[in-house]
């Protein structure tokens, strides 16, 4: 049996173990604080305490070798021994982490094999470095051909490059007639903005004014609220002639899935996590990407640019069969440090 552990900040994390676990043989074991949606394909659900809502935070990051372990913290504590004693109770052969340093550490100290999933950017501060170099295994959800950081080099011979997991992949087009890039000239270019948590912050207004002055646009948004949230976003993915979204590694996925045109705007996060994906799109010329939110008068020529982009490019991000890729390595490793050889 395998533990997976997802963090709680934003639904990426979440839609990624969804989809690895759906291609697992073995039984499944969630770890999270998330509220998980149903029917999902996990054995069980086991629903962590929040380690972030005390009113006062003391030393945080344990002097520099830690992300996020405050002192006397009681959600943290909680959290800790919920773990532990799901560990001992269930004696897992293998436990994934994505993501949390801590939480790799304390199941490698309960004796645990670790797969943890590596994230872009510079992972060169000290957690980083200790969590990678005890790691029994890493699964980066990118091509290994377009990019290898150069901290995750001196770990290639544990790293599986899996390409982008996508909570889409192998799921057919909708017959729309439009899907594909068919769509009459005459007709408005359709845009679809892809929000998450976080993302455009303070852009409402400027979409509305784009909106207005870009008559022969329609923009539709999604996932930056409650207002606009579908569970299923993908006919609008592919209904759309180009795409706007934030460069987080399960949109990104999801828009290569699809192979539509894009504009890429990464949002400011830890370590320069967006920025790192935005520069392998814009090397590759898999997208357009911009910096930030655009002038309104820039967008004509930014989504002329994208529409001219060849979609089969989205092809080498290598989304097909990535979750069973990422499955596969995860099993492996399991069966490797069990004992037993590979099959």
């Amino acid at each position: 049996m395998i533990g997976y552990y997802v963090h709680h900040d934003g639904f990426g994390h979440l839609a990624r173990a969804i989809s690895i676990c759906a291609q697992m043989r073995r039984p499944v074991t969630l770890l999270t604080s998330r509220d998980v949606p149903k029917p999902h394909r996990f054995t069980d659900v086991v629903r962590l305490p929040r380690d972030d809502s005390a009113a006062h935070v003391s030393e945080p990051t344990a002097h520099g070798a830690l992300h996020w372990v405050p002192h006397h913290d009681p959600g943290l504590a909680s959290r800790m021994d919920a773990i532990a004693r799901w560990v001992a109770h269930a004696r897992p052969e293998a436990i994934v982490v994505d993501v949390s340093v801590e939480v790799a550490v304390l199941v490698r100290l309960l004796s645990v094999p670790v797969i943890v999933m590596a994230l872009p950017g510079k992972r060169i501060d000290a957690p980083h470095l200790l969590v990678h170099r005890l790691a029994d295994h890493i699964i980066a959800t990118w091509p290994k051909q377009l990019c290898v950081p150069a901290w995750l080099r001196s770990y290639e011979d544990k790293t599986s490059f899996v390409g982008g997991v996508s909570r889409f992949d192998g799921r057919e087009v909708p017959a729309t007639g439009t899907a594909r890039g068919d769509h009459e000239s005459s007709s408005p270019t359709r845009v679809l903005v892809l929000g998450g948590a976080g993302s455009f912050d303070g852009a409402q207004a400027a979409l509305e004014e784009v909106a207005a002055d870009q008559k022969d646009t329609t923009w539709t948004k999604l996932g930056a609220s409650d207002d606009d949230w579908t569970d299923d976003p993908w006919p609008q993915i592919c209904d759309a002639d180009v795409i706007v979204s934030h460069a987080g590694q399960s949109c990104i996925a999801d828009i290569a899935a699809a192979e539509r045109p894009a504009v890429i705007i990464p949002q400011a996060r830890p370590f320069d996590e967006q920025r790192a994906t935005a520069r392998v799109l814009r090397q590759f010329r898999l997208a357009v990407v911009t910096q930030r939110w655009p002038d309104q008068r820039a967008w004509p020529a930014l989504l002329t640019h994208a529409r001219a982009r060849e979609p089969v490019r989205w092809r080498r991000w290598e989304v097909r069969g990535a979750a069973a890729r990422a499955a596969d390595a995860i099993e492996q490793t399991a069966q490797r440090y069990a004992g037993r050889p590979p099959k």
